[in-house]
């Protein structure tokens, strides 16, 4: 009986603790209801006190993703994730009668979380392909001088140069380690290989590091203004993404329409 009750309380004990915010499925990923100053006070909050926190921008292409993949729903789970783009908001509105409160993509999203930082954190970049962290890593020092900025690694790292890698991450741990591998690995890698020893936040954050290098220029602010970026980007590069635009959008829409007609969802 007492060892029962000693493995309950340690189980409690190991268990995260309630969010302090709704979330709203979408294509079975629970996307967090925040607006973006207790977004950004939310991951703040997990590097000033070395929280450990991973971090997610799920859009369209992500739950097209995760519907037939159990295993990367089940890591998602134990990401906070933020709602990314105009899809995401329309499932909103179809499944749960209300949108997210902001667009929260990370390539907005991580410059106005350095901009806020409450103190002078250690920030390091893994992914993208050679070079481009490390010219990434320039301009946000130029943009951001208050901090302090590394690069990890690129992303074709060799598989046995994994592990010294990490152990990098154990030995200085980063306030805030920048994961720039694409989805879903970025996500799979951020939930199979790192805990709070390697960092406090951890955040997948796709093009960021094309975007900070100047390898794709952003969208003119009109595209940004009507949750249009989708299209510009498909404009720039169609042979790369005309399948995830092109086909994952009309997939990602009849997705949302068959959950909404078939699907029982609980009651609010």
């Amino acid at each position: 009986m007492v060892a029962t009750l000693s493995l309950n309380l340690a189980t409690q004990a190991d268990a995260p603790a309630k969010p302090g915010f709704a979330t709203r499925d979408i294509g079975g990923i629970g996307i967090a209801v925040l607006t973006r100053p207790a977004a950004l006070a939310e991951v703040d909050d997990a590097m000033v006190n070395q929280r450990h926190l991973k971090l997610a921008f799920c859009n369209a292409n992500l739950v097209n993703l995760a519907a037939h993949d159990q295993a990367l729903r089940r890591d998602l789970a134990g990401f906070l994730v933020l709602a990314d783009g105009i899809g995401v908001d329309l499932g909103g509105w179809l499944l749960h009668g209300a949108g997210f409160p902001a667009n929260l993509n990370g390539t907005d999203f991580i410059p106005g979380l350095l901009a806020t930082g409450k103190r002078r954190l250690r920030v390091a970049l893994l992914g993208g392909r050679p070079g481009i962290a490390a010219r990434a890593s320039v301009r946000l020092s130029l943009q951001f001088p208050e901090h302090r900025f590394s690069v990890l690694s690129h992303g074709y790292y060799a598989p046995e140069e994994e592990g010294a890698l990490l152990a990098k991450l154990e030995a200085t741990p980063p306030d805030l380690l920048l994961v720039a591998f694409g989805n879903p690995r970025q996500e799979r890698w951020i939930s199979g290989r790192l805990g709070p020893q390697h960092c406090s936040v951890a955040a997948g954050v796709g093009a960021l590091f094309d975007f900070l290098a100047g390898e794709v220029p952003r969208a003119p602010e009109a595209f940004r203004q009507l949750r249009l970026e989708w299209l510009f980007r498909l404009w720039l590069e169609p042979s790369r993404l005309w399948r995830r635009y092109v086909l994952g959008n009309p997939v990602f829409v009849l997705r949302m329409l068959r959950a909404r007609l078939f699907e029982r969802r609980p009651t609010r």
